[in-house]
């Protein structure tokens, strides 16, 4: 047959507040009631919190029922609650502070065998609603703090992509103004050729008509003609007197021509591209003059890359 501790230690107590309660109480139904009144608190608490008998000795307890000792029954009067021994009634009292008792003639009769199993089961539901509770908050904590983890983590990866747009924007830029040096200086050095060009073949004019006697090229022609040359033809109308551009855009599949607003970008036109053929755009060529605008370039809109008032270009 099982001890009053195994049984104890079967409902899920711990040993140790198990064996307190059977050395405090003297029985199981007295460890009953002790593990009930203290199921909030801890073994450490409870060893900490300790209350002396009246001979201030620290270690000791109040001492259980003796075999052979009289039945008899102590009432504390301000709870009502009775007692089978005054070592009983003097540990309520350390416990609750309670100092009116008085003896009774009623005997407090053994609890039966239902009886325990019945304070047995709800000692069990009791434990169980508490850890179950405790479980819970447990799961709920947890459920909060994941939570908490991943809009952190949000919150940081947002704040790493807006970064690494804003650089990749900048470094766009960069690049088209990188590009845009680089057109225009090989521009002026195409025109310093073309004028130095130009005034050698007129000095060679003037020496050969200085040989045969007759008038050179006059100053007004050679000003004319170096004008010609550097400048190249006069536009009928300037650059920012057109509204729109036609584009004749070759693509794998075939060859489309629509006009755009001369503020349209490339983005917007390679997006245009990718709706009619349903293949994505990387690049735009020009054939003449020789020019390829690639990603880099998509940003800008058709009057910054000269695109007006037509132009032909090559859909890689």
């Amino acid at each position: 047959m099982a001890s009053d501790i195994d049984t104890l230690l079967e409902m899920g107590f711990d040993k140790p507040k198990a064996e307190l309660a059977i050395k405090k109480s003297g029985g199981l139904q007295g460890a009953l009631e002790w593990l009930e009144v203290n199921q909030n608190r801890s073994y450490e608490e409870i060893i900490a919190t300790s209350v002396p008998n009246v001979d201030d000795d620290p270690n000791a307890e109040p001492a259980p029922l003796q075999p052979g000792e009289q039945a008899r029954s102590l009432v504390c009067n301000e709870c009502g609650k009775r007692f089978r021994s005054q070592a009983q009634a003097e540990f309520h009292a350390s416990k609750t502070q309670h100092v009116d008792f008085a003896e009774s003639q009623e005997e407090i009769v053994p609890l039966t065998e239902e009886e325990k199993k019945a304070r047995l089961e709800e000692l069990r539901q009791k434990l169980a609603e508490k850890r179950a509770g405790v479980s819970e908050q447990d799961r709920i904590d947890k459920k909060r703090n994941e939570e908490i983890r991943r809009k952190s983590t949000k919150e940081t990866q947002d704040i790493k992509e807006d970064l690494k747009k804003k650089e990749q924007l900048k470094e766009a830029a960069a690049k088209r103004k990188e590009k845009q040096d680089e057109i225009e200086a090989k521009a002026r050095i195409k025109a310093k050729i073309a004028a130095d060009k130009e005034e050698r073949r007129l000095k060679a004019e003037k020496e050969k008509a200085e040989r045969e006697g007759r008038a050179g090229p006059t100053p007004a022609a050679v000003e004319t003609s170096t004008a010609t040359t550097t400048s190249g033809p006069v536009e009928s109308r300037p650059a920012s007197a057109y509204t729109e551009a036609r584009l004749r855009l070759q693509t794998s599949t075939g060859s489309l021509q629509k006009n755009f607003p001369v503020t349209t970008t490339l983005f917007e036109i390679a997006a245009a591209v990718t709706q009619e053929t349903g293949k994505e755009v990387q690049s735009f060529t020009q054939n003449f003059p020789k020019k390829t605008f690639d990603t880099v370039d998509f940003g800008a809109t058709l009057k910054e890359l000269g695109l007006i008032p037509s132009a032909s270009l090559i859909v890689r």
